[in-house]
């Protein structure tokens, strides 16, 4: 009888923001189809997700790929349901309103490899400071470039799993880097880069190595924040062939700076600050290749004949992408644009 190993990845209700969980399931002569993932229970009040004395949340798998790393394995990314079958108050991916995947995402999800030792980034001296922004970002040689080994065997298991990542980079502090994620479809777009997250937390414990996902790890010092910009696109964006179009959605996120500010990550005043390649948080703005702008609109897009996508970069890198996600769709949903 061949046994396999359903690892069981939800999101558990820490405030303001979420962390990773997961158990195994072994399952007899499984057949590696979503439909025959099982709802499963667990421990909500050991999640901060239910009280004590009524503490099961239900398990709803949603995605699956297969475990790169385990033998006869699947990493199996669940929603969290009450006990009545409702969505839990922590389940950001329910709130998405995109069930004919009309909308395109493509996260850049930046972060900091982090030494445990010296708790500091990949390449800070114990006690100091490397040399100043400059030199890191798409580098290569060992004074430039920390932690590669931990980087190339994510993407490799990213691609074992199947998931569409679509490039990684060296990012602009030393030990920062980035990784792409693509999805044809909201919902999965969040599914995969929750479980590359998941597939970077557990390569960084064989090296004794965190993931730091805090969109500011060194304050106030000048070195850049670590963002998930959202590039996204619906039927419109896609085909309009118009500028005013794309103006009149970039106008419609406006009025909800608030709204978009308060699921785009904890702490994003310490990165809104208007520097390293960001806006304001208290303002918006948009523009054609406009890095300090809140969304900026590509140069292939307008090389296309304004047939494209746009790219809001305030998100932050511990934001939820589900709710980063629920929160566009939302707004550009707000406006009536022709499909051409």
């Amino acid at each position: 009888m061949a046994k396999s190993k359903l690892e069981y990845i939800w999101l558990d209700g820490y405030k303001p923001t979420q962390s990773l969980r997961s158990k195994t399931k072994i399952e007899n002569n499984f057949s590696g189809k979503l439909e025959d993932c099982e709802l499963w229970s667990f421990d909500g009040s050991s999640t901060e997700q239910a009280p004590g004395g009524s503490s099961d949340c239900i398990l709803k798998p949603v995605f699956i790929c297969k475990d790169p790393q385990r033998r006869d394995g699947y990493l199996v990314m669940c929603e969290v349901l009450n006990s009545d079958g409702t969505p839990h108050e922590s389940n950001g991916r329910a709130t998405i309103d995109d069930d004919d995947n009309d909308f395109w995402f493509g996260f850049e999800q930046e972060y900091f490899l982090w030494d445990n030792e010296t708790n500091a980034p990949l390449g800070f001296p114990k006690g100091g400071y490397p040399r100043p922004q400059g030199p890191y970002y798409c580098s290569v040689g060992s004074k430039n470039a920390y932690g590669r080994d931990i980087v190339e065997e994510h993407l490799d298991a990213c691609i074992d799993a199947g998931l569409n990542i679509e490039g990684i980079n060296a990012e602009v502090a030393a030990g920062q880097w980035e990784f792409q994620i693509f999805a044809k479809g909201a919902k999965e777009a969040g599914d995969q880069i929750w479980v590359a997250r998941y597939l970077l937390e557990r390569i960084g414990e064989k090296y004794n190595i965190s993931i730091n996902w805090h969109c500011k790890p060194l304050g106030e010092l000048d070195w850049n924040g670590s963002g998930m910009h959202a590039n996204f696109s619906n039927t419109a964006l896609r085909t309009c062939g118009d500028k005013a179009v794309y103006e009149k959605i970039c106008e419609s996120f406006r009025p909800f700076v608030k709204e978009h500010i308060e699921v785009y990550g904890a702490d994003n005043h310490l990165r809104l600050t208007g520097k390293h390649e960001t806006a304001s948080i208290d303002s918006f703005s948009y523009g054609v290749s406009d890095r300090g702008a809140s969304i900026r609109i590509p140069i292939a897009t307008v090389e296309r004949g304004w047939k494209g996508w746009l790219e809001d970069r305030r998100p932050n890198s511990s934001a939820d992408p589900y709710k980063v996600a629920a929160r566009i769709i939302k707004t550009v949903k707000s406006v009536n644009v022709e499909v051409y």
